[in-house]
């Protein structure tokens, strides 16, 4: 649903959710454009509906893009422009919890901005982040990409890195992680102004524990 307040970051499981994922021309949300987008609908933990359409980006697709995706110009050049997708996934997601791996720096970003162009308004929709999930279940791990985590959990990567199949990863990956979440919920810290988890980081005077919300939220602890 769109708003003017951008949805809260969560990280919890939930068992009726929407895994998304984005592919596009480059990583800058201020100068790269979406060029395929792809969800998995879920309830009570089993898939019931999905979501996928290319994207024309009305600029070429760098071929590096394309190295890491698979996705061409002539693959897009016929695709509807993102403001059509945009509203047809805006009406798929409704008032889902959204979920996606990196959607926190990434996705969630590029569709902020695309909704404040188009319609002047946001996604009021919150959100997990499984890569913070993975950090704080799985910081024994210590590599946390999407094909890291279906690797370990023993899930196929064909056809990695393009949007629909990175959902259909992602929703196993969450499912999993809810699991790692019940067995180690004492085990796990929280920020006390928040509630999101507290990771792990690096600063120039060694680790640390930082919210899992930053920037939103600047709370840490020492180790």
């Amino acid at each position: 649903m769109l708003g003017t307040n951008k949805g809260k970051k969560l990280d919890q499981y939930v068992t009726d959710y929407v895994v998304f994922d984005l592919e596009t021309t480059g990583i800058s949300c201020y100068n790269d454009q979406v060029v395929e987008i792809s969800a998995v609908k879920v309830s009570k933990g089993q898939v019931v509906e999905e979501f996928t359409s290319l994207v024309n980006p009305k600029c070429p697709i760098p071929y590096r893009a394309s190295m890491v995706n698979g996705i061409t110009d002539e693959m897009v050049k016929d695709a509807p422009a993102f403001d059509k997708v945009l509203a047809d996934f805006l009406g798929f997601i409704g008032d889902h919890v959204l979920v996606g791996h990196n959607i926190h720096t990434f996705d969630m970003k590029f569709i902020y901005r695309d909704c404040e162009k188009f319609w002047g308004k946001v996604p009021e929709n919150n959100y997990v982040d499984t890569l913070s999930l993975a950090r704080m279940c799985l910081a024994e791990l210590g590599h946390y990409k999407l094909t890291d985590l279906s690797e370990y959990y023993g899930v196929s990567t064909k056809g990695a890195h393009r949007a629909l199949n990175d959902c259909r990863m992602n929703q196993i990956i969450y499912e999993r992680l809810g699991g790692e979440m019940e067995k180690r919920k004492n085990d796990i810290k929280q920020c006390p102004k928040c509630g999101q988890f507290l990771l792990k980081r690096k600063g120039k005077f060694g680790y640390f524990l930082g919210c899992g919300g930053y920037p939103a939220c600047r709370y840490t602890e020492n180790l």
